[in-house]
């Protein structure tokens, strides 16, 4: 001592004391030693030497340290856990007093924060809120393979904190924090019977994997979470596709020795750094107060739990009736010590006289055999307004299931440092108060629903269709309705039935059961003497058992697992026999789910969803959200729609197809879509043309409607069929390079029956045809005589025709008296005219028309010949052509006309010369194109163009 003295005095002290030059070490671990003698120079003044410890060893491809020592130096225990760029700490506190309640109350919390991989919180206050639903989950797998440890009658409150501080990518950290947890608790002065080891293995193409990365895991069809002391199981998760029992067993014995390597290294950690385990005083039932309640109690709690007759709330009647007879007789004593831990002793009691019963007997509570499933009932399609929805019950046990589907962009944002950024499946499972009969206050975030409710989203993703065949969001809400065990269990297989009723295309249903396990072990050695395997377990036997084994999937294989212990670990060879146990209850299970509803329902209903994705160009996008997104929300006020945007990409999500039909009706005609040879669209007609109409349709595109394709009958005019401003259905059914669109109407329209012949000539007939049709302004047309093939070769409706023999057509030429000589005029093909002619003329075609249609002869006052029926009669010895070149003003000419304008003619003067002939009053409806008129020049346009005007009737 007098040379550690010496050595301070010729050290100056600073202001942080220097430990190194007094010759201890640091502290570690709450105690001061000596330090050995370093080869090294004595540290600078003013610098505080930290000294760790650190252990490191190999667990797969991975190298990973343990190291303690040099943060979180005050913390009970402490320890950093690395593997390659990422590092763990994880810090154990415990309370100096113990609790008042009669169970231990341990605290486990996990912490993602964003510095780990260098990000600032996106959230308003730019930090970390309340715990993710990650972060809840993670929590619970540390909580489940470490409560188990710690002895019976420890009540002090423990707190253990797992924080990542470094994340590189590649590793999930929830596997490092639960192994630092346990080193941390060897390294502490709390009791546990740890060590344990917490490993991950996954299998791609078959091979199995240890520790797999996070891209690994993406491709790997198993995620296996084990947890072990070095002989036992402590804890199991498991998320898989459709795994067979065998190779779930096979992997389970390949991920026991893996595990067990992280054992070795905590223990030789803690004899280096750990602390002296403390002498805690442990809250025991004495065999005294065990005796004299069991004395009292047994007869009677064994007589309520062999009557299978008796139900849950029964039982617990009768049970606190005995509870209620045994404080009074210990209150007679004033035996006040065994009175605060009578309930304590009363269960236990209780616990005894079940569990001895089913070892012995084979008989449980309610009366069934230990592989027994209880009743099942399933009703899908229970809520009609929803999207799909499921009743299940088994037992007491009731859980309804509704189904909700959304857009892509209703996926749940994760905001999490590690696994996928979005989840567009999820569980939300709830299990209110009223399910148990009791009053409780329904808060936040629940650790316990939480927990449920992924395990059942996990069982279920397993078949959920891939996003490129379904690229809905959806969302399922399990509201537990009564709860006597294996709740979550029921939540899977109400939503397999939801799912299904909602018209997901699974690929099979998917069913859960529960297991539990009561053993006999002998007190003196703690082996297990005798066990029973128990199948479907009420919520009783859940909290009287050792095991709590949650299995769910297919016909084909295991989905889901997850299995929770209460004695200090199981072996795992009953672990892998209670496997065969469940697939047994989960086909029974299955045939009457499958009884129920079998496949997708066809979704055609009021309450059927729609989801449609268009792509577009960002620019018209832009263009839609329109400024502060306000033709955004106009649309979606008006339509009920709701519009998501991504890169390039819209997708619409409707209530139903009236609703989505809206929706793209407005999408279009702001933006459009893109055109697509066989698509049918909506327009409106801009203008018409005598060749068809201009449509314009699909954000401001225009497109022709030709007159051939406006129906399959014949069509004279497109002004019969169309008008501007009319909005049409029509398909696109050709486009060319130029961008050029071709609409059609027909396309739409049933193609008429082909009409049989009426004879079994095939020679050309001719036919008088004098049919009489009404345009839309009352007008009357007739048509012409013509020449046609045998209707049985015509595509087209034939109009009402008179077909005249050879005889009767000879008798026809010879009443009318043509001149031969005469060169053929266009008053001699009867040209249909829009104006009445003449009474002699009127006379003829009423002749004409009472054999074909008399109901539709013509009515309308005789009125004055019009200018092409004049031009028609005149000789033709008149027709004196004057030359087109040598055209002068009053010069008079016969013209035909080549266009019909909307405010003139374009005459067709001869020699390719054309003339211009403008419009007075409604005087258009006189001519078509083709029709002879006798016109004069008036004079020339700039341009040279000859303006004729007609020559009037008195001048004829």
């Amino acid at each position: 001592m007098s040379l550690i003295v010496s050595r301070a005095r010729s050290t100056p002290l600073p202001n942080l004391l220097a430990w190194r030059a007094l010759g201890f070490r640091t502290i570690c671990s709450g105690r001061l030693s000596l330090a050995p003698s370093s080869p090294y120079s004595p540290a600078p003044a003013g610098i505080k030497i930290l000294e760790s410890f650190k252990e490191e060893f190999e667990v797969g491809s991975g190298v990973i340290t343990l190291e303690t020592g040099k943060i979180a130096r005050f913390a009970n225990g402490s320890v950093v856990l690395g593997m390659d760029e990422t590092k763990v700490l994880s810090t154990v506190t415990c309370a100096k007093s113990k609790s008042p309640g009669d169970f231990l109350p341990l605290t486990v919390d996990y912490q993602e924060k964003l510095y780990a991989q260098g990000l600032i919180p996106n959230t308003y206050m730019r930090r970390e809120g309340a715990p993710k639903e990650r972060e809840l989950l993670c929590g619970r797998l540390i909580d489940r393979p470490i409560r188990p440890l710690f002895p019976s009658g420890f009540y002090h409150e423990v707190q253990i904190m797992a924080s990542v501080l470094s994340l590189d990518g590649k590793q999930d950290p929830d596997i490092l924090a639960a192994n630092a947890a346990s080193a941390a608790l060897m390294l502490s002065d709390v009791p546990w019977g740890g060590p344990i080891g917490v490993v991950r293995l996954g299998r791609i193409d078959g091979q199995i994997v240890v520790n797999p990365t996070m891209d690994e895991l993406s491709s790997s069809d198993l995620s296996l979470i084990y947890a072990c002391t070095r002989d036992k199981t402590m804890m199991i998760d498991v998320q898989a596709r459709e795994i067979t029992e065998k190779d779930l067993a096979a992997a389970l014995r390949l991920a026991h020795p893996e595990a067990v390597k992280y054992i070795d290294p905590q223990i030789r950690l803690a004899a280096k750094a750990g602390k002296q385990k403390k002498e805690y005083k442990l809250s025991m039932l004495s065999e005294k107060t065990l005796e004299k309640v069991a004395d009292l109690a047994a007869t009677r709690i064994e007589s309520i739990f062999t009557d299978p007759s008796k139900g849950k709330f029964e039982r617990g009647e009768a049970l606190d009736d005995i509870g209620k007879d045994v404080i009074k007789v210990f209150e007679e004593e004033g035996d006040q010590e065994s009175l605060s831990i009578l309930p304590k002793a009363v269960d236990t009691v209780r616990k005894k006289v079940v569990r001895s019963r089913m070892i012995s007997d084979g008989f449980r509570v309610d009366g069934r055999h230990l592989d027994e499933v209880r009743p099942i009932s399933c009703e899908s399609h229970h809520l009609p307004a929803t999207h799909g929805s499921a009743l299940f019950s088994r037992g007491d046990t009731q859980v309804l299931c509704a189904v909700t589907l959304g857009a892509p962009g209703d996926a749940q944002n994760l905001d999490s440092i590690a696994g996928p950024p979005k989840k567009r499946f999820m569980l939300h499972y709830s299990f209110p108060p009223f399910c148990t009969n009791e009053v409780g206050k329904k808060g936040g975030l629940n650790r316990r629903e939480v927990g449920h409710g992924t395990l059942a989203e996990k069982a279920l993703l397993a078949v959920m269709p891939p996003e490129e065949d379904f690229p809905y969001t959806v969302r399922i809400n399990s509201e537990v309705m009564a709860s006597d065990g294996s709740t979550s269990m029921a939540s899977v297989c109400g939503g397999s039935m939801a799912l299904m009723d909602a018209g997901i295309p699974l690929r099979a249903h998917v069913a859960g059961v529960s297991v539990g396990l009561v053993t006999d072990v002998d007190p003196s050695s703690g082996e297990i003497k005798d066990y029973r395997i128990v199948t479907d377990i009420l919520g009783l036997e859940d909290h009287l058992g050792d095991m709590d084994f949650k299995i769910a999937g297919t016909r084909n294989g295991v989905t889901a697992i997850q299995l929770d212990i209460k004695p200090a670990g199981v072996p795992l060879d009953i672990v892998c026999e209670s496997l065969d146990n469940a697939r047994e209850a989960r086909l029974q299970i299955l045939d009457h789910m499958e009884r129920e509803i079998n496949s997708p329902r066809a979704q055609d209903g009021t309450y059927s969803p729609r989801l449609a994705t268009l792509k577009y160009t960002n620019d018209a996008l832009r263009s839609l959200i329109g400024p502060m997104a306000a033709l955004k929300r106009k649309i979606e006020e008006e339509t009920g729609a709701r519009l998501y945007f991504d890169d390039g990409t819209l997708t619409i999500v409707a209530k139903n197809q009236a609703v989505m039909d809206k929706a793209q009706e407005k999408v279009d005609f702001i933006i459009g879509r893109e055109i697509v040879v066989g698509g049918v669209y909506k327009g409106t007609v801009t203008s018409i043309k005598e060749y068809g109409a201009f449509v314009e349709f699909n954000g401001g595109q225009q497109g022709l409607l030709h007159m051939s394709e406006l129906s399959h009958e014949p069509v004279s005019k497109v002004s019969d069929v169309l008008h501007i401003g009319k909005y049409i259905t029509m398909m696109c059914i050709d486009t060319d390079v130029r961008g050029n669109i071709k609409l059609s109407l027909k396309a739409l329209l049933p193609k008429p029956e082909p009409k049989s012949a009426s004879g079994p000539e095939k020679v050309p007939v001719v036919k008088d045809t004098v049919s009489v049709e009404t345009s839309s302004f009352g007008e009357t047309v007739a048509s012409l005589p013509s020449v046609v093939e045998p209707p049985q070769k015509s595509k087209l409706a034939v109009p009402a025709v008179v077909i005249r023999t050879a005889v009767e057509c000879d008798e026809a030429e010879k009443s009318s008296p043509v001149d031969k000589n005469a060169k053929p005029k266009r008053a001699e093909t009867v040209k249909p005219d829009r104006k009445l002619k003449s009474t002699a003329s009127k006379q003829k075609e009423e002749e004409a028309l009472k054999s074909t249609a008399p109901e539709e002869t013509m009515t309308n006052p005789a009125k004055k010949p019009s200018r092409k029926k004049k031009q028609s009669e005149k000789e033709a010895g008149e027709s004196t052509s004057v030359s087109a070149r040598k055209l002068k003003i009053g010069t008079e000419m016969t013209a035909k006309v080549h266009q019909v304008r909307t405010h003139g003619l374009v005459l067709d003067l001869g020699d390719g010369i054309r003339g211009m002939y403008k419009f007075e009053g409604e005087e258009e409806a006189e001519f078509e194109i083709g029709d002879e008129l006798q016109v004069k020049c008036t004079s020339f346009t700039t341009k040279g163009i000859p303006v004729m005007a007609l020559v009037d009737d008195e001048e004829l």
